[in-house]
């Protein structure tokens, strides 16, 4: 059995595909900038997922398949993950806001869990307060299928559906 399958085989579908979420927010904030870095909500379900995320247009069928490549190919090249729990003031003191989405961690919440993903060069591909297990790198992933997405214009919500493979 080779590596990448003994990895994928060694996490259920939920973990997998929950990490393919931070690595597919990546690669929207980089394809579609700074505008799509909030996340309103995210879905996972077996081998399906839902990231929706606030943004102010439907972008173009060439711009969702370069944040499917770009995903993918940050998978193939294995990033790191790291979970590190430290006290809610230090989390916010060291990495901002940029940790938190648009739905709020509740304030009596004092220890966070930061899910950190590694870019090759070492800086943050991705950041955020995640309670959800994890897999220890991006190649336990598989791959990433996005499917038709949808804008929402009245609430400025772009909703993007994937698959992990296989």
């Amino acid at each position: 059995m080779n590596t990448v399958s003994s990895c994928i085989d060694e996490y259920p579908d939920e973990v997998r595909t929950h990490t393919a979420l931070h690595i597919l927010k990546g690669a929207v904030v980089r394809v579609l900038g700074e505008g799509a870095m909030w996340t309103a909500s995210t879905y996972v379900n077996g081998k399906h997922g839902r990231l929706t995320v606030k943004f102010d247009r439907k972008p173009s069928i060439e711009e969702i398949k370069a944040i499917e490549e770009l995903a993918n190919r940050k998978i193939e090249e294995d990033l790191r993950i790291e979970t590190r729990v430290l006290p809610r003031e230090e989390a916010e003191r060291v990495y901002g806001n940029v940790i938190y989405d648009l739905f709020p961690v509740p304030e009596h919440i004092r220890e966070l869990h930061i899910v950190i993903v590694y870019d090759i060069d070492g800086s943050i591909w991705n950041i955020n307060a995640c309670n959800k297990q994890h897999t220890r790198s991006a190649r336990c992933i598989g791959r990433i299928r996005i499917g038709k997405t949808r804008f929402r214009h009245a609430k400025q919500l772009l909703e993007i559906p994937f698959d992990i493979e296989p």
